[in-house]
């Protein structure tokens, strides 16, 4: 092989190594930020699922009291 088809393919080799490279870059930035995104998601869900219990437990104490009172009557 010739020094020149040789120099030649060991640049090409290079230039595809660096794109992968930064590939691996980019796809590793967009992991972290959808793994941050999951989390803050997870937060947020743990909150509203919180925020649901509460409410369902003042429905049921309110329907309770609304059958109290009715039967009171």
């Amino acid at each position: 092989m010739e020094p020149s088809a040789l120099l030649e393919q060991m640049q090409s080799l290079l230039a595809r190594v660096e794109q992968l490279t930064e590939r691996n870059r980019r796809l590793h930035d967009e992991n972290r930020s959808l793994r941050q995104q999951h989390e803050g998601l997870t937060a947020e869900r743990a909150s509203l699922l919180a925020k649901n219990e509460q409410a369902r437990t003042r429905v049921e104490a309110m329907i309770a009291r609304l059958k109290s009172l009715e039967q009171n009557t």
